[in-house]
């Protein structure tokens, strides 16, 4: 079911949905296809664009990161010197971060419900551009203030390998398959498992070309 029918779910829609609903671990799971209409999100992430341009970031010990972000809403996440945090402003405009979609703050919320967790709130969306062979290696996410909230990460474009490994990172993660409009939520005991992203192989999504684009929602204060 997709996150715009959300409110008026009939008997056998809500059948539907659940048969869609992939389990990953506790308080996890991958909704498959929840993004059935998906030109409100992928127009609302070329406005963000327009005002906050994609562009590589720097971790603490000074590499370049091989997937370009940007962000939107209240606080965006960004990485430099100075180490990993939630900052109001875009630190290469010193403007605020653009605002979020509606489109997107509504299907994180449908989508964080139907996963699980009610009332989410996010205050952060950060928006991951990967090109054939990029990667991100398994992390948890934890600079955030508020590991009560869920993860709500949103799968545009070429299809991806999802990581999803446990509390230490030794743990061996498994791999899950993800095409666009798949929709993956973790909290709960599972809100700081080790994640990440194989190598991203090469191809062609008829509306994004050779992208994948994610977009992970967090609460972050």
């Amino acid at each position: 079911m997709g996150a715009t029918r959300a409110g008026t779910a009939t008997s056998r829609e809500r059948d539907r949905e659940a048969s869609h609903v992939e389990i990953l671990g506790p308080n996890a799971v991958i909704l498959r296809g929840f993004l059935e209409h998906d030109e409100p999100v992928t127009s609302g992430i070329e406005t963000v664009a327009a005002r906050a341009p994609f562009r590589h970031m720097v971790t603490p010990g000074g590499r370049a990161m091989s997937v370009a972000m940007t962000n939107c809403g209240p606080l965006g996440w960004i990485s430099d010197a100075q180490g990993y945090r939630y900052s109001r402003t875009d630190p290469e405009t010193n403007l605020e971060w653009p605002t979020m979609p509606s489109a997107f703050l509504e299907l994180a919320v449908t989508a964080a419900a139907a996963g699980g967790f009610a009332a989410f709130a996010p205050d952060a969306c950060l928006i991951n551009l990967y090109r054939p062979g990029t990667r991100l290696s398994l992390h948890q996410d934890k600079d955030e203030n508020d590991f009560g909230a869920p993860i709500v990460s949103v799968s545009l474009g070429l299809p991806a390998t999802f990581l999803f490994g446990g509390a230490r990172r030794r743990d061996w993660p498994r791999r899950h398959d993800l095409t666009h409009g798949d929709v993956v939520v973790w909290g709960g005991e599972s809100r700081r498992y080790f994640h990440g992203i194989a190598p991203l192989a090469d191809g062609c999504h008829p509306r994004l070309g050779r992208r994948r684009i994610n977009l992970t929602f967090r609460k972050a204060l």
